[in-house]
């Protein structure tokens, strides 16, 4: 049997920071968190490049005396615990006293701090678990704590590190998050010189919500405020109409701290059931306080994780708050139309604005009858209508400046092709010449949704949506050369931190599926070009959506990938309802029954079902 070795105190407390201190962002947790404790109410964080090299928590609480500075780096060294009783109603964020310690021994440390009653402050510097200097210093009420050069004696570790704009990212949404907990609290982040969070510290949920998500987000909220069974339950929920496609706006906080639970979150779900849209999820920030002794925070090193004494309890809670709040406080969305929008009776009366009409279509009619052949122009004048003629009857638009010819043009109008342009569309493959080789007849289509076409034997119902939504998907994993449309004005798009995040550093991989996007800073992206056959899509929900698929950090690259193809293909597959082409059916359903790999749509369902001859006549009782 090998030998049992004790280890060293630095080995040891190298193995213990590791529970505590993953990244940049564990360790700005763990500092805000004894902030808070710390009774402050005005907090500042900065970092510069991600808070590899540098970070700063400046707090106004009430600070450490000068004997209890050492104390504070040591494992286990803690105000907040004083016996095992204490255990089961633990009130406090940064409860286990590991926090400094973790921090100093991968990190260069420096901390300022002072007490009210104290003539003078404290200046302590520790590096990699060992003191550098203890002494006095001039300095505020309150504690500085400055981290620099983190994993310096661990360069393992270090190579584990993202970019720096993630790292930096993963920070901002601590701070976010924290920030939603604590409205009572001033944040200030700091990155890299620029700030980019500010809260009032007002005590107003709805004001930090629109500075940390946005306007938008914020507007579509509704107040929640419910008691169960002594468990309260305040905050907000968006209502049904701004569900979103990802649950990246879900914050639970439980007694002042963020947590995940599985059982908050299908609780608040549960009670949009036949309210949302299917594979929307609501987004809501809850606080959800319990006595102490009801919980159980001590489940996991970074305390995000609890254990509830009463899961039904909980679970009947969330879901009474969420439910009476959509049902007292969701109204009618109500349509808003644009002050931009042009109304050209407001400098015309109805009559000028009609022959103005008329006047330009006639314009473009002698245009185009000076440029047609002399032999042309008599047939043309007896077959000029009568009356009003509109200008959309001799000229289309001109989409972003380009033409593109449609191939209906006869050699009758060789003038009206060069002057007509349409939008590009991507190739689907639906509409070209349907092939002979497969026997296929189309009998028709049923509900607007699914095609009917009889081969040989068979009769075959076909999904038309998962049809293309498959076809799409497969065209786009195998084309090389993917079709981009430039938009005639790029759309800026505010994600949330995680989703920008994940479409900055995926952005070839976007180019692949069709879109340009360019990193535009403090949470937003620039959508300069997409595929063509989402030129007519929301631009922000589509990329809210995309971003969402490809946000799972876990996944390989090829599963990112796939999620993104899939997202796009489903967008700009042919909906079920709408209305199909014969030509566009009968090309659909030969692609289909041609191909092995057009069997399920990429979330699984199948694309066609076989009813034989034979199984027909038996239910018609023609055989036995």
């Amino acid at each position: 049997m090998p030998k049992i070795n004790v280890l060293p105190r630095e080995i040891a407390e190298l193995i213990a920071a590791g529970e505590v201190v993953e990244r940049p962002a564990s360790v700005i947790k763990e500092m805000l968190e004894n902030a808070i404790d710390a009774k402050a109410d005005k907090i500042t964080v900065e970092i510069q490049r991600g808070g590899i090299t540098y970070m700063r928590v400046t707090d106004n609480g009430c600070g450490i005396s000068h004997d209890d500075v050492p104390l504070a780096f040591l494992r286990h060294a803690t105000s907040k615990i004083k016996d095992g009783v204490d255990l089961d109603c633990i009130a406090t964020l940064g409860f286990r006293g590991e926090a400094l310690a973790a921090v100093s021994s991968v990190a260069r440390v420096e901390m300022l701090t002072k007490t009210a009653d104290s003539e003078f402050g404290t200046h302590y510097i520790i590096e990699g678990g060992k003191q550098l200097l203890y002494d006095e210093a001039g300095c505020p009420d309150g504690t500085t704590v400055i981290v620099r050069d983190i994993f310096y004696n661990t360069p393992a570790r270090m190579k584990f590190l993202k970019k720096d704009v993630s790292e930096a990212n993963a920070v901002s949404s601590v701070v976010d998050r924290i920030a939603l907990s604590h409205p009572e609290i001033s944040f200030k982040f700091i990155r890299d010189g620029k700030q980019l969070l500010s809260t009032s510290g007002d005590g107003e949920l709805k004001s930090v919500v629109y500075s940390v998500l946005g306007r938008d987000f914020s507007q579509s909220l509704i107040s929640v405020s419910y008691e169960f069974e002594h468990i309260s339950v305040e905050g907000l929920t968006c209502k049904p109409v701004a569900c979103r496609p990802t649950r990246n706006n879900q914050f639970v906080f439980l007694n002042g701290r963020l947590v995940r639970s599985g059982t908050v979150t299908a609780a608040a779900e549960q009670a949009y059931k036949n309210s949302a849209m299917i594979g929307k999820f609501p987004g809501f920030v809850l606080n959800i306080t319990v006595p102490f002794d009801a919980v159980d925070v001590n489940v996991h090193p970074a305390k995000t994780e609890v254990r509830f004494s009463d899961e039904h309890r909980i679970f009947s809670a969330v879901y009474g708050a969420v439910k009476n709040a959509l049902n007292t406080g969701d109204s009618r969305p109500a349509v808003s139309i644009s002050k931009h929008t042009f109304n050209p009776f407001e400098r015309m009366t109805t009559e000028q604005f009609r022959q103005q009409n008329i006047d330009e279509a006639v314009t473009a009619a002698e245009r185009i009858y000076k440029q047609l052949p002399e032999i042309k122009k008599e047939s043309f004048i007896n077959k000029a209508p009568q009356g009003e003629m509109r200008l959309n009857d001799f000229e289309k638009p001109v989409f972003y400046g380009k033409t593109a010819d449609d191939g209906a043009h006869t050699q009758e109008e060789p003038k009206r092709a060069a002057a007509t342009a349409e939008p590009q569309k991507e190739d689907t493959g639906l509409k070209n010449t349907v092939s002979e080789e497969i026997p296929v007849t189309l009998i028709g289509e049923a509900f607007g949704t699914y095609i009917i076409v009889q081969k040989e034997n068979s009769i075959f119902l076909i999904d038309k949506h998962a049809a293309h939504e498959r076809i799409l998907f497969n065209k786009l994993k195998a084309e090389h050369t993917p079709q981009s449309q430039a938009m005639l004005t790029p759309v800026r798009v505010t994600l949330e931190k995680r989703e920008y995040d994940a479409v900055i550093n995926n952005t070839d991989m976007l180019l692949k599926a069709g879109f340009e996007v360019e990193d535009f800073g403090n949470g937003s992206v620039i959508v300069r070009a997409v595929p063509p056959t989402l030129t007519g899509e929301n631009i922000q929900l589509l990329i809210e959506e995309i971003a969402g698929s490809i946000s799972d950090t876990s996944s390989v690259n090829i599963a990112r990938e796939d999620n993104l193809f899939h997202t796009v293909a489903c967008k700009a597959a042919i909906k079920a309802g709408s209305d199909t082409g014969d030509l566009e059916m009968l090309n659909l359903a030969k692609r289909v029954l041609s191909s092995d790999d057009i069997m399920y749509c990429p979330h699984g369902r199948p694309v066609a079902f076989e009813i034989k001859r034979r199984e027909l006549e038996k239910q018609f009782g023609r055989i036995q």
